[in-house]
């Protein structure tokens, strides 16, 4: 997280001409190094990377089609359509990296010649056996703006703009709600909160955010909201029975729905039936 400029995705994805390695590939290569020392044979390694621009979804290993969020019977979501690529070595995934960086969104703005306008997420997924065994999710978001940065910009740039800061401020929503404890985490709020879902809630789940800042003294004011952003995300505690009593309160509201659905039914039964006691009468 941090402004638009600070080197978030630098730090994400590194530099592949400087052979300057990211995030990304530092997590793969430790992840090959611990299968091969531990004797891990049976676990299946999946590299998938998509974005989310402007409010959609979109497979950055598949031409950017664009997928859909679902949730199945279990409250969890589904990414429909992403595609999983095998990887076999730390070589082959530095590729997918590289293939699905250069398929991102980015435009030039008033505050950064290559701005990425949209957040970018890179999973790792471990399976054993078809069984899902882990997963990792690397989210480079997209750089937080305010109006004085896009002035100068184009009008598409704006809107790009607009888009990020909305769903960055739904991230900033969930975070507070969490902190908290809230009975409802709005989670529905955006796309990027949808994917992030599983990444703050769970009892196997662990979060960690890194936060960039510019050195310039002009970005001031960013450091400061950062930081204080960076700070709620770092005291977050969550009691992850919060979502239990909100995933058994929707199913109590569909049952109340059914048995009203009934009950209406069993009157209309009685109505009727009243009706054609008093036809006969008649």
């Amino acid at each position: 997280y941090g402004q638009t400029g600070s080197g978030k995705t630098f730090t994400m994805a590194g530099n592949a001409a400087r052979k300057i390695p990211g995030l990304y590939s530092l997590a793969i290569n430790y992840l090959f190094d611990l299968v091969k020392n531990k004797n891990l044979n049976d676990l299946a390694i999946y590299a998938s990377l998509f974005e989310i621009y402007e409010g959609r979804v979109f497979d950055l290993l598949n031409s950017k089609k664009r997928l859909t969020l679902l949730e199945d019977a279990s409250q969890t979501l589904q990414i429909v359509g992403l595609k999983e690529a095998p990887v076999a070595n730390a070589i082959a995934a530095q590729k997918i990296i590289e293939l699905g960086t250069a398929s991102r969104s980015t435009s030039a703005t008033a505050a950064n010649s290559e701005s990425s306008r949209s957040h970018a997420i890179f999973q790792i997924t471990i399976r054993k056996q078809s069984n899902l065994h882990g997963k990792f999710s690397f989210v480079d978001l997209a750089g937080s703006e305010r109006g004085s940065d896009t002035m100068k910009s184009s009008q598409k740039a704006k809107l790009e703009g607009a888009e990020i800061n909305k769903s960055l401020l739904a991230l900033k929503e969930c975070i507070r709600a969490l902190n908290r404890q809230s009975t409802h985490t709005p989670f529905r709020g955006s796309k990027l909160t949808q994917v992030l879902r599983d990444s703050f809630i769970g009892d196997k789940t662990q979060a960690v955010m890194i936060v960039n800042i510019s050195p310039s003294s002009k970005s001031c004011e960013h450091t400061l909201n950062t930081l204080r952003y960076a700070d709620r995300v770092k005291e977050l505690k969550y009691d992850d029975s919060n979502l239990l009593n909100e995933i058994e309160e929707n199913q109590q509201n569909e049952i109340i729905g059914q048995d009203n659905n009934e009950e209406f039914d069993n009157n209309e039964d009685e109505q009727e039936q009243e009706q054609e006691q008093e036809q006969e009468q008649e």
